[in-house]
């Protein structure tokens, strides 16, 4: 296994085991408390963690009609539905049977990945029978985990996890969605720079700047002049471009455009 395959299983490793262990000694009744993954529960996210990687694991998918009342499943969003399912099977489940089934889970596909021959570039099956190459699977299911693992934390008031292998490797998934809502979510205009700066476990500043073909790139460097700065802490930097909180809600400092700001904003989450 290559170094870099090798830390992404390892950070995948420690997180999804840090769901393991918050959830080991929660109450039936705080397995049913809310997160903030849309009308998801701690029970939800947990039955998404473990649905997906017996999914990878290559294990048949539950057969089961879900309720026409879900708020939260998008009508016509068949990705949204796809993910409920595992999610839905699971809510009669017991918190004895839920740490139990995660347990399982976890040794099955640690055993898998540990024992993998692939190469990064390797095309794998991914989450609805997509090709994707490995290195990619596994940090979307490292980020993927991590968020989860602090919706967890968050509902629970848990708090850790914040400057983990699993932490840096969902920065970067995150940084790289940037230049795509700056540009072209946003709509921000040619030869103008977003500068998001962002403190606390994880530190950084990020410089999107749009090209005169309209395509952004994302870089260290510091901006001159930028259109916007966007200042916040880590944890609220990833809440808002994992949907889990709004704009208005969260501890922002904005400086420079404030339409051009409030653009941005609007289309910072890249996942829910």
């Amino acid at each position: 296994m290559s170094n870099e395959l090798q830390y992404l299983v390892d950070a995948w490793e420690q997180s999804v085991r840090s769901i393991s262990d918050v959830c080991a000694g929660l109450t039936e009744g705080q397995w049913n408390r809310a997160t903030e993954c849309p009308g998801w529960s701690i029970r939800d996210v947990v039955s998404h963690v473990i649905g997906v990687e017996l999914e990878l694991l290559g294990d048949p998918r539950p057969i089961h009609n879900l309720p026409s009342d879900l708020a939260h499943v998008r009508p016509g969003d068949e990705f949204s539905r796809y993910c409920e399912i595992p999610v839905d099977v699971r809510r009669c489940h017991t918190a004895a049977e839920m740490t139990g089934e995660l347990t399982w889970v976890i040794g099955r596909r640690l055993r898998m990945l540990r024992d993998s021959e692939c190469a990064p570039e390797t095309e794998v099956r991914g989450m609805m029978g997509r090709s994707t190459p490995y290195k990619h699977l596994l940090r979307s299911r490292t980020f993927d985990v991590w968020a989860h693992e602090q919706d967890v934390r968050r509902a629970v008031g848990r708090s850790g996890g914040l400057d983990s292998p699993a932490a840096q490797v969902s920065r970067e998934f995150l940084l790289a969605q940037l230049p795509r809502v700056v540009a072209e979510d946003a709509r921000i205009a040619a030869g103008h720079a977003v500068v998001f700066d962002v403190h606390g476990p994880l530190e950084f500043m990020r410089t999107v700047t749009v090209g005169p073909n309209g395509q952004a790139r994302i870089g260290e460097q510091v901006a001159l002049a930028p259109l916007v700065t966007l200042s916040t802490d880590w944890e609220t930097f990833a809440r808002l471009m994992c949907g889990r909180i709004r704009p208005a809600a969260a501890d922002l400092k904005i400086e420079g455009d404030r339409g051009a700001a409030d653009r941005v904003l609007a289309e910072i989450a890249v996942t829910l």
